[in-house]
Order: structure tokens, then C-alpha cells, then sequence
């Protein structure tokens, strides 16, 4: 992924609350000597700091690739919106696509122990069901753990992020307040998402602009 210095995240802090707001990503497994990649989508969660956890069905693809090599990356992205290069120009102007990504690198290992199993999606189930309304997930003679020979859980161990939100951070602000206008006048649900970050991280660029 190209990342122009003004498309870098300012921080940490900004990559890390994007994962709190976008849990659901593509894990992309190498193995070894592949043609292709092997390409899954799927909610995870992401503790703030190292550790990714998810799960998948034991029939996936994705077993083999892992054992073959244990590395993989999840990419995820969001806040994207295609922007018209009229918005701001005349009929020759360029367009261009705004857009949030995080790409982490991992170190896998996977999870068969029925009850390490239960507490990964247990902590899904907080995350992705906070109003509960759910039976525990626990091993033993009933309907969850009964399922849970269904599945295998997945650890990963981030070992290095690239960080890119493209939102016109190398434009005026003139430019990027033109444009956050018509993100806001187009009013699609990413639209709204977009033009928040370009004019949040319009603020926090415009000593350096």
C-alpha cells in the first residue's frame, strides 16, 4: 500500500480507533508456494493493543495455508468515497478516492482447546452483542458447546501496521472544506464518515499546510 507522508496516520492513536469502529476485515493468508492467497472475510476483535481474535468454520481453506506458513495480514478499510474532480476544479479536474485503511501484519496461531474456544466468543459476543440476550458459551453437553467442535479460533500477534487516511491532506483547507461540504450534500452513510475525517484531520494538518 502507497503511503504518502500526508496520508499517514498522525498517530496511533488514530489507526487504533478506527479498529474500534471497524471490526470486520479481510485475513489474507499466504501459505507457501500458493498461486493465490487465501482470502477470508470476517468480524474479529481487536484488543487496542497486540491481539486480534476471530474464528472460523473448520471447513475454511484457510487451516492448510496457516499451518504452511503462520503469517498473515488483516486489512481493513472503510470511510471510502469516491470524489468527482468537478467538485472543486472545472470539467478537467482530477478525481480522486477518499479513504481509511489498516493493513496489520500478524503472527497466527490457532485455537482448538474447547474452553480457550468458549472465551474467544464469549469476548465476540460482549463486543458484537453488548445487550447479551445470549446463553454462556461454555464446552460441555449443550446447545453452544455441542458447537464448538464446529469451529477453530484464531490468535493473532500484530507485529507491524500501516496506517493510510487519504483525505486530501495534501489540498488547502479551502480545498478540503469544498469538498467536505459535497460529501455532506451527497449524504451517503461512507459520505458522512469521509467528511468527518476530512475535517477532523483537516484541523489537527492545518499548522503544517
Amino acid at each position: 500500500m502507497l503511503i504518502h507522508k500526508h496520508d499517514a496516520a498522525l498517530d496511533d492513536a488514530e489507526w487504533r480507533d478506527f479498529l474500534k469502529t471497524h471490526d470486520f476485515g479481510e485475513l489474507i493468508v499466504p501459505g507457501k508456494d500458493r498461486d493465490l492467497p487465501v482470502v477470508v472475510p470476517a468480524h474479529f476483535l481487536y484488543d487496542g493493543d497486540h491481539t486480534v481474535l476471530l474464528h472460523l468454520a473448520k471447513p475454511n481453506p484457510v487451516w492448510d495455508a496457516i499451518a504452511e506458513r503462520p503469517r498473515a495480514l488483516l486489512s481493513v478499510f472503510g470511510a471510502y468515497a469516491y470524489i468527482p474532480g468537478h467538485w472543486n476544479q472545472d470539467e478537467y479536474g482530477v478525481p480522486t478516492s477518499y479513504y481509511a485503511a489498516v493493513q496489520l501484519a500478524c503472527d497466527v496461531a490457532t485455537v482448538d482447546d474447547p474452553a480457550e474456544l468458549a472465551a474467544i466468543l464469549e469476548r465476540q459476543l460482549g463486543h458484537f452483542q453488548p445487550e447479551g440476550r445470549h446463553a454462556p458459551v461454555e464446552p460441555g453437553d449443550n446447545r453452544y458447546g455441542k458447537l464448538l467442535g464446529s469451529i477453530r479460533g484464531i490468535r493473532l500477534t500484530v507485529t507491524d501496521v500501516r496506517a493510510k487516511f487519504k483525505f486530501g491532506g495534501n489540498r488547502t483547507a479551502q480545498h478540503r472544506e469544498v469538498v467536505a461540504k459535497k460529501l455532506g450534500d451527497r449524504g451517503s452513510s461512507l459520505d458522512r464518515e469521509a467528511r468527518a475525517y476530512t475535517l477532523t484531520r483537516g484541523e489537527r494538518l492545518a499548522p503544517e499546510i
